[in-house]
């Protein structure tokens, strides 16, 4: 199992058990020590992971980092754990302390389900007030797991990792402001963009009028770049169906004289056309990806769209947000799952589609990658509407 999918189990894990976690200490080993071990180090082995490891530069009794992470011997990387429900703007000063007692060059900050990184990079040894990397388990991108991987012991190198840390700690520090801004335009921010329009001239009346024009004006361009990465979608989608294996494209097709009067036996629904017919097996087959998934779901959000040449089931009817495709043809059948979120797929043949059930793992994870995908743009959606 790769770093990415040793990841997405602990995601999976935190969904289902953050409610059901009473304490910080069945935070640390519900949450946190999978992750440390999900990195590559022995959550067992004194020389590799040290927990409650003394921090006494302060002379505090009780003064204990929860877990070093060591390499030849010296702290490289300490944690800093919290019952799953703190918040953790509440505690960044205990680890600073601690972080002053070591030689560590990063320290984490963590409740289980967000991740702070923090370094040096104003003065050595002097944790930074802000960090440089934040990562939330239940809101991961692809990026943040390769910023993780690079704390994996296998590939650990402390330049590397101090030579972009500054750079994504002022990312993080510019998403703040430009999403602060978005939502509400500040004084200074509305400022520049009245001075690019008048000659560089600004009053406070003027500032005062554009404010409102220019939350509207962010909100509609944020929508316009929505918009065509949903239209990018659909082009790929289209793309995708007219790549389909020959043999799919001739078994699908449909008799000209097909009579719309009366449907052939084990059809239910023609499109002439389009040329889309739709067969009893095909909706056997969904209610069967349905009984799968309806544990996990809300079962009247998992619907289907037929094409001419696959049959989709997918999230409150999306083209995009597809968890699963579906081929009947006379000679063969196929289920396809999506890999790579959505940047490949895979084409299985099975025998019946009674065989559907053999891969609830893989649709599980389909369903997952879906709900994801359309959780974030309807959030992303409705923020902008209000």
């Amino acid at each position: 199992m790769d770093f990415k999918d040793t990841i997405q189990q602990i995601v999976e894990k935190i969904a289902k058990q953050k409610d059901s976690i009473a304490t910080e200490e069945a935070t640390k080993t519900s949450f946190v020590m999978p992750m440390i071990a999900a990195l590559g180090y022995d959550v067992f082995n004194p020389f590799e992971v040290v927990p409650e490891m003394d921090c006494d530069l302060v002379k505090r009794k009780g003064e204990k980092i929860d877990y070093a992470i060591m390499k030849d011997e010296n702290p490289i990387l300490l944690i800093e754990c919290k019952h799953c429900k703190q918040n953790l703007n509440l505690h960044d000063t205990q680890l600073q302390r601690y972080f002053v007692a070591s030689k560590a060059r990063f320290g984490v900050l963590t409740n289980g389900i967000e991740y702070r990184f923090y370094t040096d990079l104003e003065k050595v040894n002097i944790m930074d007030e802000k960090p440089f990397l934040v990562v939330n388990m239940l809101d991961l991108s692809d990026n943040d797991i390769e910023q993780l991987k690079k704390f994996h012991k296998s590939y650990y190198n402390e330049q590397d990792i101090l030579s972009t840390a500054q750079e994504l700690q002022i990312t993080i520090q510019i998403k703040d402001l430009l999403t602060k801004n978005f939502q509400d335009p500040g004084e200074e921010f509305t400022r520049y963009f009245v001075r690019c329009l008048n000659d560089w001239k600004s009053t406070a009346k003027q500032i005062e009028l554009y404010k409102p024009i220019l939350k509207k004006s962010i909100a509609s361009v944020i929508n316009d770049i929505i918009s065509d990465r949903l239209n990018v979608a659909m082009k790929n989608e289209n793309k995708e169906e007219k790549q389909m294996p020959q043999e799919v494209e001739n078994e699908n097709q449909q008799p000209n004289e097909m009579n719309e009067e009366k449907l052939p036996d084990g059809v239910v629904f023609q499109d002439r056309e389009k040329g889309i017919v739709t067969t009893q097996e095909e909706i056997d087959a969904y209610n069967i990806v349905r009984s799968i998934l309806r544990q996990y779901v809300d079962v009247s959000r998992i619907q289907y769209n037929d094409y001419k040449t696959y049959f989709s089931v997918n999230i409150d009817g999306s083209t995009w947000w597809w968890i699963c495709r579906i081929y009947i043809g006379k000679r063969s059948k196929k289920i396809c799952l999506p890999k790579d979120n959505y940047k490949t797929n895979e084409w299985i043949d099975i025998e019946t589609i009674d065989d559907i059930f053999n891969y609830a793992d893989g649709l599980k994870e389909s369903l997952d990658l879906a709900l994801k995908e359309a959780n974030y743009w309807i959030a992303k959606k409705n923020k902008l509407e209000k």
